[in-house]
C-alpha cells in the first residue's frame, strides 16, 4: 500500500481509481469477466490466490445489510486482505466533517472502500474522487450494481448460455431493477421484461438508455404495468421485497397497486419450468408466497451464496487490478 492518494487531477483533487460505482461505467467485456469469475469462485473458492495480501479494504455501511456486508467482509479475507468495518455513526461524518475531507483521509490509509448508503450515487462518486481509491457501490438510492453481477452470475451458473433466455422481473422499479436493466443490457440475446406497478416503474431515462444499449446486442428490454401483458414464455421470474431498504412510499394505498404483482404458485404455473429468484430479504406473503420462495424451483438461496463469490470477483477486479 502506498502512503498517499493517487495523483491529483486538474482541480487538485485525487483522481478516482477503477472501482464499481455503476454498471453504466462497465463495458460488456468487463461485465462478462466479472460474471465468469463469480461463477468460478462459486464453484471453488480455492481459486483465489490471495491477490489482496497486505491490502486494507474499508467496509462502510450506513444502511442495514446482512448478505452484502457479510459477503464483502468475508471476500476481503478470502482474497488475503484485511477488512476495516465502519457503521453509520463511526466516522466523523456524524459530527459534521465533509464527505470530501473524509474521503481524502480514507484514501491515505485504505486501498479500497465498499460503501452502502441510503444516499445518492453522486455522494459515492464524490467520495471516490476525494479518496483516489477504488470505491465499490454496495447499494445507493439509484442502483445496486453488485447485486446485478451476482444475479447474472446465478443465471449463468444455472443455465450456462443466456442467449435466448426470457427473464421476467416483477415488482418496483427500484435500485436492483435499475442495476439489472443496465447489466442485462450488456448481455447478448436476452429478452427482459420488467412488470412494475403503475407509478412505480423504472425511471424513463434509464429505461430508454438500457433499451438502446440492449438493442446493439440483440437484447430486448421492455416494461409493462399490466400482469396480463406478460410474455408467453419465461425462463426466470425475479422479485424483490416491496419495502426497499432505506425508502418509503408516500401513497397510502400503495399496497393495492402492488397486490397484482404478487408472485405465487398461480403466477409461476403460467411458466412451467421457470426458476424463481429473489435478492432477499423476503417477506413471505407480501411480494412472494412461501411455497414459491422455498420451493424446488427457487434459486434464491443459491443466489444468496453467489453474493460471496461475486463480491470476491468484484474486489479482485477493483482492488487487485489497481496497481
Amino acid at each position: 500500500m502506498t502512503d498517499s492518494p493517487r495523483t491529483p487531477d486538474a482541480t487538485g483533487a485525487p483522481s478516482p481509481e477503477a472501482g464499481l460505482l455503476s454498471l453504466r461505467d462497465v463495458d460488456e467485456k468487463t461485465l462478462s469477466e466479472l460474471v465468469r469469475r463469480s461463477v468460478d469462485f462459486h464453484r471453488d473458492q480455492r481459486l483465489a490466490t490471495r491477490p489482496l495480501e497486505g491490502r486494507a479494504v474499508g467496509i462502510l455501511f450506513t444502511a442495514t445489510s446482512t448478505r452484502t456486508r457479510t459477503a464483502f467482509t468475508v471476500a476481503a479475507l478470502r482474497l488475503g486482505g484485511t477488512p476495516v468495518a465502519y457503521g453509520p455513526a463511526d466516522l466523523q461524518l456524524a459530527t459534521g466533517e465533509s464527505l470530501a475531507d473524509t474521503g481524502r483521509i480514507l484514501g491515505l490509509m485504505l486501498d479500497a472502500l465498499v460503501v452502502r448508503t441510503a444516499g445518492p450515487l453522486a455522494e459515492m462518486r464524490q467520495l471516490a474522487r476525494a479518496a483516489g481509491r477504488p470505491v465499490i457501490n454496495a447499494m445507493a438510492t439509484e442502483e445496486h450494481p453488485t447485486q446485478a453481477v451476482c444475479d447474472i452470475a446465478t443465471l449463468v451458473r444455472h443455465f450456462g448460455s443466456l442467449s435466448g433466455l426470457s427473464f421476467l422481473y416483477v415488482g418496483e422499479g427500484n435500485n436492483t431493477a435499475t442495476a439489472l436493466a443496465r447489466g442485462m443490457a450488456r448481455v447478448p440475446g436476452l429478452r427482459v421484461t420488467f412488470a412494475t406497478p403503475p407509478g412505480y416503474g423504472l425511471p424513463s431515462a434509464l429505461l430508454a438508455e438500457a433499451a438502446a444499449e440492449a438493442g446493439r446486442r440483440g437484447t430486448v428490454i421492455e416494461e409493462v404495468h399490466d400482469m396480463g401483458r406478460l410474455p408467453g414464455h419465461v425462463d426466470a421470474v425475479y422479485t424483490t421485497r416491496w419495502q426497499t431498504t432505506g425508502t418509503s412510499k408516500v401513497d397510502p394505498a400503495w399496497r393495492e397497486r402492488f397486490r397484482p404483482f404478487y408472485v405465487d404458485e398461480t403466477l409461476m404455473s403460467r411458466f412451467p419450468g421457470a426458476v424463481f429468484m429473489h435478492d432477499l430479504p423476503a417477506h413471505r406473503g407480501d411480494e412472494v408466497s412461501g411455497a414459491v420462495l422455498d420451493g424446488e424451483g427457487s434459486l434464491a438461496w443459491r443466489q444468496a451464496a453467489m453474493k460471496l463469490a461475486s463480491a470476491m470477483a468484484v474486489l479482485e477486479y477493483a482492488v487487485a487490478g489497481d496497481s
